[in-house]
């Protein structure tokens, strides 16, 4: 219960002052003329004066409002090293039992924690500000903040707070850690496959110097897990390392320090950049046998792709034919034979022969360069017709050592939909193609109506006819690869018949399997990371899986079980709480996968500080105290008003802002009527009474 006196004019003050000031100029007047009733008359002016201001007694029914202190509590990554954590829980526990003795002061805990997703660092001040989203300003008490310093979104100047009260701050971790760190400055985005590019990056240690080898650190470079190049870089230093990338799509460069003295963290020893290999224009050699429907297939699959350079020339007049037929009229140039298949053949990325027969225009040499290139990792694409059965056909010349399907001397006619095998279902050049059906269904695209039987020495065959002869098989020649399609009539497919099929996917996907394109390895491991969650995907011939092997960037391993989602393809899923890289082992294959920004601020610098937070501190009167017992431990509490000192020598204050509800508020007036016209006429008439004698 409060109370106090207010006025309540019965009339317009400036109405009551203009009626008041002739009275009062006449009483100052008797006064100076010693008039016997002035005393008395001056007393009913003031008497009517007040009377009309109306004076009221006025009583509120109040409940203190209690004011609202936060404690924002830094969960980030860097607040795991350590004691840090253990550091935290008891700042914590003692804050809040310290707050719980104090009357008057609501306490709020916020944690703040790390977004893998937000490349802006730990964040306190916003979580602060969410936590006092729905307090009046002049109710907050003060902010304590619980952290190892490294604060990302701390404001310019304490203004931007948009409250009056102290900000405090408990460190966690020691003074003067040290700590190794390594930053990227010049990292390529993309790189041609095969061409040297550069990379930048600088060694920062606390005290350079005090590294094993003086002032200097081995640092090594990796590319999606395989190690590729080592130096030794000056601490503090710009070094640059030249590397080449060696497939196309994303490349996963790491550059990582080794561990110095004292180090607080290896987590911010490793940096990653994503390089995006770019081919060059692929040269593809396609040589034509006799003209037939199919050829033209070939041609426009390979023209409309613009980073294909194609060289192709089709046989027209072999050298056994004499006619009068003009040679202007057959081809446009001769066939450079000694010149594609001797001097620039390990030029071509991939040779195409699409029916050829053999006639005497290459010679036994050139065969056997073609198995020489294949063997040091060239590509050879057979697409086999009718004199593939012949004595004429490529599998009599030295090309037999490499093909892993041989004539057996006969072709069969009629019409068949080509069915995709089991290992087809599951390799990823067949597996998944629009109208393949499942094994189970019977495939939806048109028919084709020739088949070249073979008999096949080696290899996978990929799709065979209704009756099990194989349409293709893939295999692999010394470090190339070689595939070969033993029907000359995949070209009904792009021209529609009976509904078409897929023959520029399935030609696509076999062009970039023979060029050794990762995404169509049989055998691959792979690996992503969205929404806090890691996705491991893993494509095998096999049936079974052993589970993967995780290495966190904190260092900690950990194994997920996969499970099979499609034929030949298995998936495992994890939370992904830590920011960093994720390093995936199974069996001989790896991969890698980051998780949050590559290189977050949160990793950058993790030394404990004060000299990120401090300035804010020191504006709004706050102070700043390292929570480790050999610092002096965490400081009491007092209240304090405002204008005063809020941190001292082992103390920290909260502001005590007083604030209030009223729940009713009553009132009487002082001077009620009857009350003032008593008092007037009262001291009216004494004071005619005295004038009289």
């Amino acid at each position: 219960m409060a109370w106090n006196i207010v006025f309540e004019p019965l009339v317009p003050v400036a109405l009551i002052l203009t009626l008041a000031l002739p009275g009062a100029v006449l009483l100052v007047y008797s006064l100076f003329r010693r008039a016997r009733g002035a005393p008395l008359r001056s007393i009913a002016l003031a008497v009517l004066v007040i009377a009309l201001l109306n004076p009221t007694i006025r009583s509120e029914e109040r409940e203190a409002v209690p004011d609202v202190a936060v404690i924002v509590v830094d969960r980030s990554q860097s607040q795991e090293i350590g004691t840090r954590p253990a550091q935290t829980d008891a700042a914590l526990e003692r804050i809040t039992a310290r707050l719980a003795r104090e009357d008057g002061i609501e306490t709020r805990i916020v944690e703040a924690r790390t977004d893998p997703n937000d490349e802006s660092g730990t964040a306190l001040f916003r979580a602060l500000e969410e936590a006092l989203s729905d307090v009046p300003r002049e109710r907050i008490a003060g902010a304590i903040l619980i952290t190892d310093g490294q604060v990302h979104d701390v404001p310019k100047s304490a203004t931007e707070l948009g409250f009056d009260a102290p900000v405090h701050g408990l460190i966690t971790g020691r003074p003067g850690e040290r700590d190794r760190r390594l930053h990227v400055l010049e990292a390529p985005r993309f790189g041609i496959v095969g061409e040297p590019v550069e990379l930048s990056f600088r060694v920062e240690e606390t005290a350079p110097g005090g590294g094993p080898d003086g002032q200097t650190a081995r640092v090594t470079v990796s590319i999606d897990g395989e190690r590729k190049a080592e130096t030794v870089a000056a601490i503090g230093a710009t070094e640059t390392v030249t590397l080449s990338l060696e497939r196309a799509g994303p490349n996963v460069i790491e550059i990582e320090v080794e561990k110095g003295p004292d180090e607080l963290t290896l987590l911010n020893n490793r940096a990653v950049v994503v390089a995006n290999g770019v081919r060059d224009r692929l040269r593809v050699l396609l040589v034509s046998g006799e003209p037939h429907p199919g050829e033209r297939t070939w041609r426009n699959l390979l023209k409309s792709d613009p980073s294909v350079d194609l060289v192709h020339f089709t046989i027209l007049r072999p050298q056994d034919k004499h006619d009068n037929t003009p040679i202007n009229e057959l081809s446009l140039i001769a066939f450079p034979t000694h010149e594609l298949f001797d001097e620039k053949l390990d030029q071509f990325d991939l040779i195409i022969f699409d029916r050829y027969k053999r006639r005497g225009e290459l010679s036994m040499a050139y065969f056997l360069n073609i198995v020489d290139y294949v063997e040091a990792g060239g590509a050879f694409l057979a697409a086999e017709g009718p004199a593939f059965a012949t004595p004429f056909s490529i599998a009599r010349t030295p090309l037999a050592a490499i093909l892993p399907a041989l004539p057996s001397g006969t072709t069969s006619e009629g019409g068949y939909r080509p069915q995709v095998t089991p290992k087809g279902l599951r390799h990823p050049v067949t597996a998944s193609l629009p109208g393949a059906g499942d094994g189970g269904t019977a495939p939806t695209w048109g028919r084709w109506f020739r088949t070249i039987d073979t008999n096949t020495e080696a290899g996978e065959t990929l799709m065979q006819s209704p009756d099990g002869k194989p349409l293709m098989v893939l295999s692999r020649a010394g470090e190339g690869r070689v595939a070969q399609i033993l029907s000359d009539h995949i070209w009904l497919w792009s021209r529609g018949y009976e509904g078409g099929g897929p023959q520029a996917e399935l030609l696509r996907r076999l062009a970039h399997w023979l060029m050794k394109e990762p995404d169509l390895e049989e055998e691959n491991l792979s690996a992503s990371t969205q929404a806090g969650v890691l996705t491991v995907q893993r494509r095998t011939m096999q049936d079974e899986v052993p589970p993967a092997r995780v290495t966190l960037p904190s260092g900690a391993e950990s194994e997920i079980g996969m499970q099979e989602v499609a034929p030949g393809r298995f998936e495992g899923v994890m939370e992904a709480s830590e920011l960093g890289l994720y390093r995936i082992r199974q069996g001989e294959l790896s991969a890698v996968a980051a998780a949050g920004p590559l290189n977050p601020r949160e990793i950058a610098d993790m030394r404990a500080t004060d000299a990120v937070i401090g300035p804010v501190a020191a504006q709004t009167g706050g102070g700043i105290w390292w929570t480790g017992e050999d610092a002096g431990g965490v400081p009491s509490i007092r209240s304090v008003r405002a204008g005063q000192d809020a941190s001292g020598s082992g103390w920290m204050g909260l502001r005590r802002n007083e604030q209030f509800h009223v729940h009713a508020v009553h009132q009487a007036p002082l001077l009620a009527g009857p009350l003032a016209l008593l008092l007037l006429l009262g001291t009216l008439a004494l004071a005619w009474w005295r004038e009289g004698r």
